[in-house]
């Protein structure tokens, strides 16, 4: 008996009958995977991926600053600094608050979904 043979006698292969002649097909109706993710899920991989983007060309940018900094010899006044990083501390407080206030006004299933794309899209990104 060959391998063909013992399948159709088994009937089934992950769901599927032997009336299907072997053929593979998807599980789902989406022939996509991500097509059946829930909304909150890939805007938490949207997020994620964007902020860990971002974060790399932000620090990417500021070293390129320090080594032209230190290169020319300007000489930055210690205030300015924290002025600048004052604001870029505001800035990313406001976007968090927002981001808090849209993860409260989800159910608990779209909480957990949001936080898993987060997770992915800072794991990908």
């Amino acid at each position: 008996m060959n391998e063909h043979e013992s399948f159709h006698e088994l009937g089934q292969f992950q769901g599927e009958t032997a009336s299907n002649s072997g053929a593979m097909q998807p599980t789902g109706d989406a022939p996509f995977p991500f097509l059946e993710m829930g909304t909150s899920f890939v805007i938490g991989l949207a997020i994620g991926y964007f902020l860990k983007k971002s974060f790399k060309i932000f620090l990417l940018i500021l070293g390129l600053g320090l080594v032209l900094i230190f290169v020319s010899g300007v000489d930055i006044s210690g205030q300015l600094i924290e002025d600048k990083a004052s604001d870029a501390v505001n800035i990313f407080q406001s976007f968090a608050g927002k981001l808090k206030t849209w993860l409260d006004s989800l159910e608990l299933s779209h909480k957990a979904g949001a936080a898993a794309g987060f997770i992915a899209g800072l794991k990908f990104g």
